[in-house]
């Protein structure tokens, strides 16, 4: 198998198990973005698409472009992925839980609809804590992933929430640098201008995971105020007129290069403002 190399879109979670057996059997795999194929295959001409198709596209796009081999992730990290993606979830189904309990309140609705609701919202709180506390259990029964979220933690305005959801990005890529990693959580600005006619303003390309992304939002909100670097940042960026939503991006941005940073090189945190 070692002389063979496999070559297939990223399709959610539904790649990984096949990319995972030719690993483990040997082979080289390759794992790239469906938009970048697409782009290519409209290089080359091909605007039908087919399984006949899209496999010759794919071929011929890794032997054309040699791209990077995709490693599996670790078992813990693997592990922490699946347990953060639960807690994600039932997070999602509390709020919505909580929505419907305020529209009842307000529409009047039976009592019985009512203890529905609150036993749902206290069945989900309760998960909730429980699958919180097995995530605290998995980090700290593993040296590695303990020792890196007192790295983490080591950051203003990196807490328990944003250092475990870095943890676990960080920990299932191979990126390259900081730039890549935030692009990869969907913070690099992309530009909308064409000639002279067309300048539209860099917005947030939001290409990754919405939900980490809203969390680091939150947190680059507390970082703008306490921590140095990012606090200088946002008072240059909007002191030269960029506007708010401009400068939190680019605190976002710079608040996952830090944490980036600082598992790279296995330091605490240490101001670069003086």
């Amino acid at each position: 198998m070692a002389e063979h190399h496999f070559v297939m879109e990223a399709t959610g979670i539904y790649h990984e198990q096949l990319a995972t057996f030719l690993t483990d059997a040997g082979a080289k795999v390759s794992v790239v973005n469906p938009a970048q194929v697409k782009f290519y295959a409209q290089g080359l001409g091909v605007r039908s698409k087919n399984d006949k198709k899209d496999s010759v596209v794919l071929a011929r796009y890794g032997s054309k472009e040699n791209p990077t081999l995709w490693q599996p992730e670790a078992p813990e990290i693997r592990t922490l992925k699946a347990l953060l993606a639960r807690f994600d979830g039932i997070e999602k189904d509390l709020q919505r839980e909580k929505n419907r309990q305020e529209k009842a309140v307000i529409s009047l609705a039976p009592a019985e609809v009512l203890n529905s609701l609150t036993d749902m919202i206290s069945l989900l709180e309760t998960e909730q804590q429980r699958l919180d506390k097995l995530i605290e259990e998995h980090i700290n029964k593993h040296d590695k992933l303990r020792e890196n979220k007192t790295l983490l933690e080591s950051i203003p305005a990196v807490g328990k929430v944003i250092a475990t959801r870095m943890l676990m990005v960080i920990g299932s890529r191979q990126f390259d640098d900081a730039h890549q990693c935030a692009a990869y959580l969907g913070l690099v600005p992309v530009q909308h201008e064409s000639g002279s006619s067309v300048k539209g303003r860099a917005r947030l390309s939001k290409a990754g995971n919405p939900i980490i992304r809203a969390k680091l939002y939150m947190a680059a909100v507390v970082a703008i105020r306490y921590n140095p670097d990012i606090k200088a940042q946002y008072q240059r960026l909007t002191s030269k007129g960029k506007s708010k939503m401009s400068a939190l991006g680019a605190a976002m941005r710079k608040l996952v290069q830090i944490c980036f940073g600082v598992l790279k090189h296995q330091k605490t945190y240490q101001p670069q403002t003086t």
